[in-house]
């Protein structure tokens, strides 16, 4: 009977958490994935109004000084950044409500103004700030207000991105590299599909390339996958080592914020002026596509990290992966072709192959490809996540990335990021 007991209980507790979070992940689902979609159109219309009055860049200082006065106002919260947020899914730290509109209004400022930025960072801290304070409003225990703000962060990167599977993992990836708590796999799925569906309600296109190149993986074409791979690893390093050097040294020697805004906003009008396009401002995915089909100056992705370094340094707000997405399809596109590999194929190789470098997140990676890009891509792209997930060593994007396990033998390293 005791023992009969405790099976009863025991499958009770497993059916009450079941329902529990069927209902939280859907709730969060919902609400992730129509403040997404409204973030994901505004930046839309920010990004057309931009393209059709490219004069509005001049602005691009006034912005930078309208970002810092909007963070000045609210400083008393302490950091308001994609870092924080991390740690509130890994840990103790607390994340503001007011992180959400902030992010949100920094966001279109920057990309209505020409910053080269993307806005996964919004994303994350987006859902990030809906789960933490969906949990606070239903009182979850510690243990359960992670999982909450994990399925935040995804669901509003699904709604973002149309990539529910790569969002769900991301996010379980992320924080701890090496380790994955799956306690939060279903929340983190399920938000991510409710947010996807939502999304697609309200009209916006899934991240997708329809490329025919990919057909049997021949030895020749692995090894040259691999070598484009390794290469992508070191650009990975460079472009988030580049982000974090800018960082230092614009706050060493621009300790104002505001005029740090200014002087950073001039400097990329210059920029642009003096590339002579307006390829390196906002997201950039236009430039993605035309990577995708072999169309590339062999500069862009050298181009793409000076302006998102400086961008992002100066405090212009959106996020690093949708660059990283620019940077690596561009290199790729160009090294590929030097590696005798379809131009298409190294865009994609290097598409997915920086991604997983510079956020150490070699399962959502593998996740990118099958879903912005197919089946048929899985053979040659898995192998690519791999060998920059390992090669690309202890660097990321996110100070807050603690790797748990060492990437090339069994040793518990708890190291954070360089």
């Amino acid at each position: 009977m005791n023992t009969a007991k405790l099976v009863f209980n025991d499958c009770l507790d497993y059916l009450k958490a079941f329902a529990k979070w069927i209902i939280l992940a859907v709730l969060v689902g919902i609400i992730g994935g129509v403040i997404g979609s409204i973030f994901h159109n505004s930046i839309d219309l920010a990004t057309e109004f931009r393209t059709e009055h490219p004069q509005i860049l001049y602005l691009l200082p006034i912005g930078g000084l309208v970002i810092a006065g909007l963070y000045h106002l609210f400083k008393k919260q302490g950091r308001i950044d994609t870092n924080r947020v991390l740690d509130s899914a890994g840990g103790d730290e607390k994340v503001p409500l007011v992180m959400a509109p902030l992010i949100f209004i920094s966001t279109v400022i920057t990309h209505l103004l020409g910053g080269s930025a993307g806005r996964e960072g919004a994303a994350l801290q987006l859902g990030g700030s809906i789960g933490y304070n969906v949990g606070k409003l239903f009182r979850l225990e510690k243990s359960s207000s992670h999982i909450i703000v994990m399925s935040g962060m995804s669901a509003v990167f699904a709604a973002l991105f149309g990539t529910p599977l790569t969002a769900a993992v991301f996010a379980l990836e992320v924080v701890f590299v090496g380790t994955i708590h799956y306690a939060a796999l279903m929340p983190c799925l399920i938000s991510a599909i409710t947010a996807y569906r939502i999304a697609l309600m309200f009209g916006i296109t899934p991240v997708h390339f329809d490329l025919t190149v990919f057909g049997t993986l021949t030895a020749g074409i692995a090894a040259k996958a691999i070598v484009l791979a390794l290469l992508c690893a070191v650009l990975s390093i460079g472009f988030c080592s580049a982000i974090k050097l800018c960082e230092k040294y614009m706050k060493k020697y621009l300790a104002n914020r505001y005029l740090r805004a200014v002087v950073g906003g001039v400097i990329i009008v210059l920029l642009t002026l003096l590339v002579g396009t307006y390829d390196y401002n906002g997201a950039g995915m236009d430039v993605v596509t035309r990577a995708m089909n072999g169309e590339v100056r062999p500069e862009a992705f050298l181009l793409k990290i000076i302006f998102t370094s400086i961008t992002i340094s100066a405090g212009f707000k959106g996020g690093e992966i949708v660059p990283a997405f620019f940077v690596g399809s561009t290199f790729g596109c160009f090294a590929g072709g030097l590696l005798g590999l379809d131009p298409a194929i190294g865009a994609a190789i290097g598409f997915v192959a920086l991604f997983c470098g510079a956020v150490n997140c070699p399962l959502a990676s593998i996740m990118l490809s099958l879903e912005v890009f197919g089946g048929e891509s899985m053979a040659v792209l898995s192998i690519v996540c791999a060998v920059s997930y390992m090669m690309s060593g202890c660097f990321g994007l996110y100070k807050s990335q603690k790797i748990v396990y060492s990437k090339i033998n069994e040793d518990l390293i708890n190291k954070s990021t360089h």
